[in-house]
């Protein structure tokens, strides 16, 4: 019985064939690497019966992941996050099927987690012993406590203006944390260059294979959550774009296992119109993007100029028939209050942005009523203090309170 059955590296632009069981990056051709299964093999030994008697973590799925043997594993028992359906925001927008899946509450707060678990644990799995990487913040903040937990050392940079609190995280992990007066395009600079000189793994986003093998688990728990009968659409807020390529990734293997049909979700990439590097492309029909000069929005997880795996983000949205739209900073600070007001959810503004997004598709009538939809939350609000300004009467000792 194989914990994996990781065959080996490929690279989805040349096709050129990588060993797995080296550090290995990019390929030659400069593209990412993706891992590549026995999905044959997979179909003999597992079975979706067979999930349901297994710990409710990403592990669950671990013949599909690129960790070779459980001892390797780094865990703070991430995954199997919730999907809760919005009755009352469904019905303000006329979609009677409209879910939320809620990373917010997987461990360091977002999705990040997903990534930095496996790619955590393949890295120490392959003798890693330092890692560096650029952030906008939750990743950093991520990776940071998994290398913790794994006895890692890692050094991680992000841009000045990134959360507070993921600095935080980062620096109370253990992790060695610099900022650069710029964006996460110079924080690569500088990983890149420490990289070549003193020989660290590159854990930058789509430079390493395997955080991307986390981050697909969200398209297998999607799947096995609605009983193997996938939604018809997907909404991901899209910065680096890796949580919407491995949702892909994710649900052609499980086509290929048979798990479920042809049928696949209209996958629609979210962008802040501050930074729409991905939708700008999607609407010349380019392959890849451009660089989106002076990029600014306050959703900081999405403000990436120029996505290494843009290519990637786009096949997968035009190959599920999908869309790429971009949305107002204030426009996704008032759904971020609605999700919060109306179902109790304080959602990142990344998050916030896909219900935006689902807002303006319903009024086009690309998403139809009776349409299963689901929002992809990649994370908790509370990480993001600055998006809410309270300002509460001041009662003195004596007062009473007013009727609501």
């Amino acid at each position: 019985m194989s914990f994996s059955f990781l065959t080996h590296l490929e690279c989805p632009r040349c096709h050129t064939r990588h060993d797995a069981d080296t550090q290995a990056h990019l390929c030659a051709c400069g593209s990412p690497l993706l891992a590549r299964y026995d999905l044959a093999a997979v179909r003999e030994q597992l079975s979706k019966d067979a999930l349901q008697q297994r710990e409710p973590s990403l592990w669950r799925y671990h013949e599909l992941l690129p960790v070779c043997s459980a001892e390797h594993v780094v865990t703070l028992g991430e995954g199997m996050t919730p999907l809760l359906p919005l009755p009352r925001l469904g019905k303000k927008l006329a979609m009677n099927q409209l879910y939320v899946k809620d990373e917010g509450v997987i461990p360091t707060g977002s999705f990040k987690a997903r990534g930095a678990a496996v790619g955590v644990s393949r890295a120490k799995e392959l003798g890693v012993q330092v890692l560096a990487m650029p952030t906008n913040g939750n990743a950093g903040g991520a990776w940071a406590t998994y290398s913790a937990r794994a006895g890692l050392d890692a050094v991680v940079v992000m841009p000045e203006g990134a959360p507070l609190i993921t600095r935080n995280e980062c620096a109370i992990s253990g992790a060695h944390l610099f900022l650069v007066n710029g964006l996460i395009s110079d924080a690569g600079a500088i990983v890149g260059r420490a990289v070549k000189a003193h020989g660290w793994y590159d854990a930058s986003t789509l430079k390493e294979p395997y955080r991307i093998e986390g981050k697909k688990t969200m398209g297998y728990e999607l799947a096995e959550q609605f009983h193997w009968n996938v939604p018809d659409v997907i909404l991901y807020p899209t910065g680096g774009g890796v949580g919407i390529i491995g949702i892909y990734k994710a649900l052609r293997e499980l086509q290929e296992l048979g798990w479920i049909g042809e049928r696949l979700p209209r996958l629609v990439a979210v962008q802040a119109t501050g930074c729409a590097p991905i939708v700008k492309a999607w609407q010349e029909g380019r392959d890849t993007s451009e660089l989106w000069k002076d990029s600014s929005t306050i959703a900081f997880g999405i403000n990436v100029p120029k996505a290494l795996g843009d290519f990637l983000v786009l096949e997968a949205v035009r190959n599920t028939n999908g869309c790429a739209l971009a949305v107002d900073d204030d426009e996704l600070l008032q759904a971020q209050a609605e999700l919060a007001s109306n179902e109790g959810l304080f959602v990142c503004p990344e998050g916030a942005a896909t219900l935006v997004a689902a807002r303006k598709l319903r009024q086009q009538g690309w998403i139809q009523a009776d349409e299963r939809v689901v929002l992809l939350n990649t994370g908790s609000g509370i990480k993001y203090p600055n998006t809410v300004r309270v300002s509460a009467p001041l009662l003195q000792p004596q007062d009473e309170l007013p009727m609501p």
